[in-house]
Parts: structure tokens; C-alpha cells; sequence
């Protein structure tokens, strides 16, 4: 009797219909697990789903909202901190400043070093020094080769340009600051008046009423715009310097 009921309540469990819906197939058998039918693989989770590795850290950061704003709290306080947290700088990027005519390219001349200049950059790209039409290209060229350089950590970078104004020189300092740079402007104070008389010299002249109109925006650097050192250049009195 045990028997026959056994058999029986085997038969009635290997008809029983499906009705998980795990499937999709609700009312259907399910396929027998044998050698031919394995067993579905079931993917097992550890009881604290989402925890790291003990030996993985995550951390979070929270960017301020304005690199340019010094931190908050008193100037003793923050001066403190900036000289626990000081690192000396990977190099120095150094910005020329000052009108075409000023003594850029000599100045450069005489110490032997070649700058990245957009003068450069324009016999290189169009074949033509004078062309203007592509200035937003020369600039954003000129930008990628001196992050070129500082990615490949060299230590003395000079960039050849007018820099006329504190928002043409922000973008070359936040980028060296970016990069751990420190950054210096040597700023030609050369009366305009010099300027005009040496470029009516040279072969290839910039004309009078634009040089005027740079004149008109040319701000000396200052030390708020994040210059570490300003070397300022001068015409010495009863001298003329050779033009650029």
C-alpha cells in the first residue's frame, strides 16, 4: 500500500504544471533535469550586494566652484595652508606681453631661445607670416603645443605673443597652473611712439592703426592675474633698441 501511494505522489509531482513566471511560460511543463536537461545556472549574490573588496577604495571628491577663488577663511589661515600643502612647481611657462614692434622677438634672440610664436605657427600652417584670417586656429594650435610640452614635463617654456589684455593671458595661466607650472610675464613697456618708428623699418609692417588700437587694449600684468615673477622691459633713455 506505502508503495503504490509513493508511486503515485511521484507521478502527480513530475506532472505539475509551471507557474513560475520565471520563464515567461506560465501553464507549462517544466523540462526534466537530467543528463540531457541540466540544471539552470543560477547566479549567486553575496548577502551585502554592491560591498567592495576590503583591499578597493572609493573615494569621492567634490569640485569647487571656482578654481580661481582662494579658499575660505582668514588670509593667516590660508596662508598656513597653502605653506603646508606648497609643492615645488614642475617648471615655468613665460608669457612676452607688449605691442608688435616692442622688442618681443629680440629679446627672445639674444637668449638663445626659440618661443612658441602664433608668427610661427601662421609660416607653418597657411605659408604666409602675415595672415590673419585663422586667428581662433593659430591660438588653439599655439595652446596645444605648449600642453604638448608640459605634458612631456619640459621645464622652461616661453610662448611669443601680444597677450594684450588680463583675459588673453588667463587661458595660458590656468592651463600651466593646471599642469603644476608656474608662470612669469616679461612685459615690454616700450612707449608706442618707438614701436610705430621700428615698424616702419622692418620689411614685413603691421599697420599704424592697428598697432594704435592694440595700444588702446594693452594692460600691464599684474600679480593678481597668478604671474609668480613680471620682469618689465624699458627703452633706455637717448637708446633705440633694434627693432624686432
Amino acid at each position: 500500500m506505502r508503495n503504490w501511494m509513493r508511486e503515485r505522489m511521484r507521478r502527480r509531482k513530475k506532472k505539475q504544471e509551471n507557474e513560475t513566471e520565471a520563464t515567461g511560460k506560465v501553464g507549462q511543463q517544466k523540462p526534466p533535469v537530467d543528463a540531457q536537461h541540466p540544471q539552470p545556472i543560477i547566479p549567486t549574490y553575496d548577502d551585502t550586494e554592491g560591498a567592495q573588496p576590503a583591499d578597493v577604495r572609493m573615494e569621492t571628491e567634490v569640485q569647487p566652484e571656482s578654481p580661481s577663488m582662494p579658499p575660505a577663511g582668514a588670509p593667516e589661515q590660508r596662508t598656513a595652508q597653502a605653506a603646508k600643502t606648497t609643492r615645488a612647481p614642475k617648471g615655468v611657462v613665460v608669457l612676452a606681453i607688449g605691442l608688435p614692434g616692442s622688442g618681443k622677438t629680440t629679446w627672445f634672440k639674444r637668449r638663445g631661445v626659440t618661443p612658441l610664436s602664433s608668427d610661427m605657427l601662421r609660416s607653418i600652417l597657411f605659408d604666409d607670416i602675415t595672415e590673419q584670417r585663422y586667428q581662433g586656429l593659430v591660438f588653439s594650435t599655439l595652446r596645444s603645443l605648449l600642453r604638448a610640452r608640459l605634458i612631456a614635463r619640459m621645464p622652461w617654456n616661453y610662448v611669443d605673443a601680444s597677450n594684450l589684455a588680463p583675459h588673453e593671458r588667463r587661458q595660458w595661466i590656468k592651463m600651466a597652473k593646471g599642469f603644476g607650472y608656474e608662470v612669469h610675464a616679461v612685459f615690454f613697456d616700450v612707449p608706442v611712439e618707438v614701436c610705430l618708428e621700428r615698424n616702419r623699418k622692418r620689411e614685413r609692417q603691421v599697420k599704424e592703426e592697428l598697432i594704435q588700437r592694440m595700444a588702446a587694449k594693452l594692460k600691464p600684468p599684474s600679480f593678481e592675474e597668478g604671474f609668480a615673477k613680471i620682469t618689465v622691459v624699458r627703452v633706455k633713455p637717448g637708446a633705440k633698441e633694434p627693432a624686432e
